[in-house]
């Protein structure tokens, strides 16, 4: 097995484990920089973490063809962790209340149905989508 480094982190949560008679003890995800996968040929990226208070202890890393792919992964390796950990606890975890412990992002996005018109020449300006010659 590969051994990674932490390394700097980027990003930190705190979530409680909750036993069976209610007693709460801190668990702590840990997230370090997305960095170029040194034993990569084509340019991989390696995003490290790290589950703190629940089991093994030991860095683990997700890997992505950049850096936003490598942190994505690596949220979603820690939540199946979380979870198989927790199973194998018999334990809940928590943080806000939140079933997916705040880790799944779906926006929902809105689009007017019927945009307004505008009166000829009113948006002459250009706007956030239009671009200005440099």
């Amino acid at each position: 097995m590969t051994a990674y480094r932490l390394g700097e982190v980027v990003a930190e949560r705190r979530l409680e484990c909750v036993a069976g008679d209610g007693a709460r003890t801190p668990v702590v995800i840990r997230f370090g920089r997305p960095h170029p996968d040194p034993l990569s040929t084509n340019g991989d990226w390696c995003c490290p973490h790290q589950i703190v208070g629940l089991g093994d202890e030991t860095v683990g890393a997700s890997f992505g063809v950049d850096s936003l792919q490598a942190l994505l992964l690596s949220v979603y390796r820690v939540r199946l962790k979380l979870a198989d950990r927790a199973t194998a606890a018999s334990v809940d975890l928590d943080w806000l209340g939140l079933p997916d412990l705040g880790l799944t992002v779906t926006p929902t996005t809105t689009r007017p149905t019927n945009p307004p018109t505008q009166a000829p020449g009113a948006n002459d300006h250009a706007g956030p989508d239009q671009h200005h010659p440099a």
